[in-house]
């Protein structure tokens, strides 16, 4: 394998977002685009990467957290130019070198690898870029090719002929080229130009000046080099980056009744025959077991939903949540950092926050583990087949024996033991025909109320 280095651009200011977070670290499907790209690229294993950096370098650097080195663009004269800085960071460079765009965030492997592999055919081309036909060729760069692939010239919109922008095959600005070349090619880059900056692509124009090939690889799907300047472009990137999903997941077994109306995070799992309902959003950490079933209108993050349980409709399941198999969660339950054993259940209207729950338990309508005391968190521990009557109040540090049961309405603040029978209520005050007296009076007081506002009777009083 021929060692690998991936220059990825990320000097732009984003100016167009309008974000005091710099662009590349917008997410998408709750990632930092620059951490799509990087996650791709890992995927062939480069053995070094650099970030090219302008303003808000700060806010990068932090991200990256000395995952990738980084090198400053200042000034910004153009992507050749922002190439040439990644030289000083990467010394004795050999082998291949790719170059991306942190805002290009969605390519996939294959296709780097698509690049790569055009890289090293036998007519051994000196550059290769990522070409693509868009409904619309908008601003984008033209690749003036032949039907093998082959670069007649690279041409920036702004700089094109009507002729030129005629063309349909657009530049990505991805590129790859050896190491060998790539630095000899750019210092030979001119900015003569409507935009007065040295352009990346100008180095296959270069290289064919030399007498040297120059090729372009096509995607058949130009979703993937969606470029991200906006909100709107962000946008267009989460609904590419979701109806990918989708499809995947459908591919892969799971049932989603209305596809459109569901939204993944970035590492959503979904097992084998997981049917998921409409309006269900999957934040970031959930995997989904096979057999299981996500009803309409839940939201899960952080959790791990066992085989065959059920969760929703109107559920929501926070960071630390653990459904063990059969488990069920019904509607407008709330669970955070407890788990749930093998076939318990909250059906109506609960909260439980720091517990664990034993097998086969039953969690009534309206019970709440008080988790928290204004300064600390503390845990509620219910034993298997407990039985927790509606409207009870489990008042954390507290623990609940196998086989107990709390009758409804209880404020449970001591520990009850297996098997037993615990009741917590103020005794009940009984007085007979109070409530004739009570309304009696009320009623008269409100019928005396009417009159007045009625005013004067026609004798006049």
């Amino acid at each position: 394998m021929t060692k690998l280095t991936t220059i990825i651009l990320a000097a732009g200011k984003g100016t167009r977002m309008k974000s005091d977070l710099h662009k590349v670290l917008h997410p998408i499907a709750g990632r930092p685009m620059l951490d799509h790209l990087m996650a791709s690229a890992e995927q062939l294993n480069p053995a070094q990467t650099v970030v090219v950096v302008g303003a808000g370098r700060d806010q990068i650097e932090r991200a990256l957290g000395g995952r990738a080195e980084t090198c400053l663009q200042e000034p910004q004269l153009g992507t050749g130019h922002a190439v040439q800085q990644a030289q000083s960071a990467l010394p004795d460079l050999e082998g291949d070198v790719l170059v991306l765009f942190a805002d290009v965030p969605l390519v996939r492997p294959a296709t780097l690898r698509k690049m790569l592999d055009r890289l090293h055919a036998d007519d051994a081309p000196a550059v290769v870029v990522l070409g693509f036909e868009p409904d619309d060729t908008l601003q984008y760069g033209r690749v003036i090719a032949d039907d093998a692939g082959r670069i007649v010239k690279m041409v920036e919109h702004k700089d094109a002929s009507e002729e030129e922008r005629a063309c349909r095959l657009c530049n990505s600005g991805l590129m790859a080229a050896r190491a060998a070349d790539l630095f000899d090619l750019l210092a030979r880059v001119g900015n003569d130009n409507a935009q007065g900056e040295y352009y990346l692509v100008d180095a296959a124009n270069v290289a064919i000046a030399d007498g040297r090939l120059s090729a372009v690889v096509r995607t058949e799907d130009p979703g993937e080099i969606t470029g991200i300047n906006s909100r709107a472009d962000l946008a267009e990137a989460e609904r590419y980056w979701q109806q990918v999903r989708r499809a995947e997941a459908m591919a892969d077994g799971a049932s989603l009744t209305a596809p459109e109306t569901v939204f993944f995070s970035w590492d959503t799992r979904l097992g084998r025959d997981v049917a998921v309902e409409p309006n269900v959003v999957f934040g970031p950490g959930v995997t989904v077991a096979d057999h299981a079933t996500i009803r309409a209108f839940s939201h899960l993050e952080g959790a791990s939903v066992g085989e065959r349980a059920v969760v929703g409709p109107y559920a929501r399941l926070r960071p630390g949540t653990v459904l063990e198999e059969g488990a069920k969660v019904g509607n407008f339950v709330e669970i955070k950092n407890a788990t749930l054993g093998k076939g318990a259940k909250a059906s109506h209207l609960t909260y439980i926050g720091d517990a664990t729950i034993g097998a086969e338990a039953n969690i009534g309508a309206g019970t709440i583990t008080c988790n928290y005391d204004g300064y600390f968190k503390h845990r509620t521990v219910i034993g298997a087949r407990a039985f927790i009557g509606s409207n009870s109040a489990l008042i954390a540090p507290v623990k609940i024996g196998a086989d107990a049961i709390v009758a409804a309405g209880s404020a449970v603040s001591r520990d009850v033991a297996d098997g037993e029978l615990r009741m917590v209520r103020a005794e009940q005050l009984i007085k007979p025909g109070w409530a004739d007296r009570f309304h009696d009076t009320m009623k008269k007081k409100k019928a005396g109320d009417n009159s007045t506002k009625n005013g004067p009777d026609e004798s006049g009083n």
